[in-house]
């Protein structure tokens, strides 16, 4: 193979990181030629209804792997906290690139801090897990739904719809756009989705050439934190249906991973973490998942009995 194709969503951020790994690649590979096939999703063509109204998250995926599958393109790429937590057959996570900044940025006019935000104030976010956490923290709030790019939702807070937004500050710091950022919701106080600012390569499921070239860009501490969030939250059969955090950091004796369940209307949250072997993040994920459960989230989740 001397030349690899990726399929990519085509957002300005979708783009940036489709061409951040085509940069890695050819990188490691002088001699491998990259190209980028670029395409909308239905995720992207349906922007009037909240994710959780139309199939959550995987709607950015499926035409990226219908390409996979019909061998239109080799690779695809992902921010990971937008891929389910089960993969359909035949398709595989090929690389974890190195984790950039996990945290929640808050975006407004002036303001840097959540509790300083007028009474009433009119904030955007489709996410059910932002929601949770701030209507734990500000009842008072009117959470409003924001779909769109980046710079969409940049546009409609600067045209006053907002008091103001929240975003990934991963994304905010792809696309140059740091100065926006007023202030940073990041732990242990505020939770970021599993595998937030994690950027994932897709691949067929058993293609071992595509599998050797990918390998220069894995990064094993990012892939292992991220493994443990998504198995807490696989194992909560958790989805952008229900409002899930997760956020693991590697310390001197393994991996500490803290996870919480929470209520977008009456912004109840239960939380809990453990540590964990570094061999072993699955694991780990799936023990702070059973602690979440003791503790009642299986009632936030919508589980039975």
């Amino acid at each position: 193979m001397n030349t690899l194709r990726i399929a990519t969503r085509q957002s300005a951020l979708a783009l940036w990181q489709a061409e951040h790994v085509a940069a890695r690649l050819r990188t490691a590979h002088p001699r491998l030629t990259v190209e980028l096939v670029p395409m909308t999703t239905r995720g992207d063509r349906i922007l009037d209804r909240p994710l959780a109204d139309i199939g959550g998250k995987g709607l950015f995926l499926k035409e990226l792997e219908v390409a996979l599958a019909e061998r239109r393109a080799d690779i695809a790429v992902h921010s990971f906290k937008d891929v389910p937590m089960q993969l359909d057959d035949g398709f595989a996570i090929g690389a974890v690139l190195e984790r950039a900044d996990p945290a929640d940025a808050l975006v407004t006019a002036e303001i840097t801090r959540v509790d300083a935000l007028p009474r009433g104030a009119r904030v955007g976010t489709s996410s059910l897990r932002r929601q949770a956490q701030l209507r734990a923290r500000r009842p008072d709030l009117q959470l409003l739904d924001l779909r769109g790019n980046v710079n969409t939702r940049l546009a409609k807070l600067d045209n006053g719809d907002y008091d103001a937004i929240v975003l990934a500050c991963a994304g905010l710091e792809r696309l140059g756009l740091a100065a926006r950022i007023r202030g940073r919701l990041e732990p242990p106080l505020w939770l970021p989705a599993a595998a937030q600012g994690a950027i994932a390569i897709e691949q067929r499921a058993g293609d071992a050439h595509v599998a050797e070239l990918l390998a220069p860009l894995h990064a094993p501490d990012s892939a292992r934190c991220v493994a443990a969030e998504r198995a807490m939250t696989r194992t909560l059969d958790g989805s952008c249906q229900v409002p899930i955090a997760a956020f693991c950091i590697e310390t001197e004796i393994g991996l500490h991973l803290s996870g919480l369940v929470g209520d977008a209307v009456s912004g109840r949250l239960i939380r809990a973490e453990d540590d964990g072997q570094s061999e072993a993040p699955e694991a780990l994920g799936e023990r702070v998942a059973r602690k979440l459960l003791e503790l009642g989230a299986g009632a936030l989740l919508g589980h039975e009995g």
